[in-house]
């Protein structure tokens, strides 16, 4: 990562009016979380909202969400995260989130501070989504892969899963907007 380039961008899109900043521990080969940490922390907490995600999928079936928790907040050089999301979220993935109690950690965060709005990103079909936002009712929004060519798409569902979304009065965050720039 070219932590020049980086840096200019990020004052950049600050500058701009850019104040929601996504990050996560596997990007940019477990760096983008340090890397965030670094130029995020020259700015007050209170001027940006910070978004990081659970990365429960990625490990074997024994880890502590709340150790990984306290890591993520270190490397990003912070006392708390604004959104906090069950990454990756499918039928598959959420087997794994639930056998190691990660949305009932993320809820006890909040309730410590330290995490101010918990939700999930999701990439399964609106069933699944449903199911998910039915057993745990306290998260507060979902990022959804939204655009124009996938709004209809089998395989990505993204109107229906909005549908769902709007059923359980949840927000939703969009990713994919450009379809990672081919859109565009």
């Amino acid at each position: 990562i070219d932590m020049r380039e980086t840096e200019s961008e990020i004052m950049y899109a600050i500058k701009s009016g850019v104040n929601y900043f996504d990050t996560a521990w596997p990007y940019h080969n477990g760096e983008s979380e340090y890397v965030m940490g670094r130029v995020l922390s020259k700015y007050p907490r209170d001027s940006f909202y910070l978004a990081d995600k659970f990365p429960g999928h990625q490990y074997a079936d024994r880890y502590d969400p709340a150790a990984i928790f306290e890591k993520q907040l270190e490397k990003c050089k912070t006392d708390y995260f604004d959104f906090y999301l069950m990454h990756a979220q499918n039928a598959n993935n959420y087997k794994k989130y639930k056998a190691c109690r990660a949305y009932e950690i993320a809820r006890e965060l909040k309730e410590e501070g330290k995490i101010r709005h918990v939700g999930l990103s999701f990439h399964d079909s609106a069933e699944v989504l449903d199911m998910i936002l039915t057993e745990n009712p306290f998260v507060e929004f979902v990022q959804i892969q939204f655009n124009y060519l996938d709004f209809e798409n089998v395989g990505v569902q993204s109107r229906l899963c909005y549908e769902v979304c709007r059923k359980h009065n949840k927000p939703v965050i969009v990713m994919e907007p450009v379809k990672g720039g081919s859109l565009v």
